[in-house]
């Protein structure tokens, strides 16, 4: 069962707008009794192989269904986040895949904080993603 939440997006604080709406809340406040917390996911699959190297598409892809394999196994679901934190190698590449950020990121309309970083834990990998969710037992 998903936690009471409430996300705030208020009018003193600049929010980015896409298609008439905030992309994020500025706050999430979460009424629940357990919370998930996600280590880092990277792209790779389930063997241990890299997904989509050079691809940021490919590589989100990944990592998305990581996250979301890594919640389900602890009784969460995307719908549950109220936190992700988003590491990419090229900023720019992560914009042109607002489209699957809003699939895996978009369902529970999480507080987001994105960094661009000269490298992720495997030179290979282009971005990785932590989350934090809520759940009600």
């Amino acid at each position: 069962m998903s936690a009471k939440r409430e996300n705030f997006v208020p009018d003193t604080v600049y929010a980015r707008i896409m298609d008439g709406k905030a992309m994020f809340p500025t706050a999430v406040s979460v009424e629940g009794q357990r919370m998930v917390f996600t280590s880092g996911q990277l792209a790779w699959d389930k063997d241990g192989n890299t997904v989509g190297k050079g691809d940021m598409r490919a590589q989100f892809e990944q990592v998305g269904q990581n996250l979301k394999n890594a919640l389900e196994a602890a009784g969460a679901t995307l719908e549950d986040v109220v936190k992700a934190v988003t590491y990419v190698t090229d900023m720019d590449a992560f914009f042109e895949c607002v489209d699957i950020r809003e699939k895996y990121l978009g369902p529970g309309w999480p507080t987001s904080t994105t960094f661009e970083v000269s490298r992720l834990a495997h030179p290979d990998m282009m971005i990785e993603i932590d989350m934090i969710a809520v759940v009600n037992d």
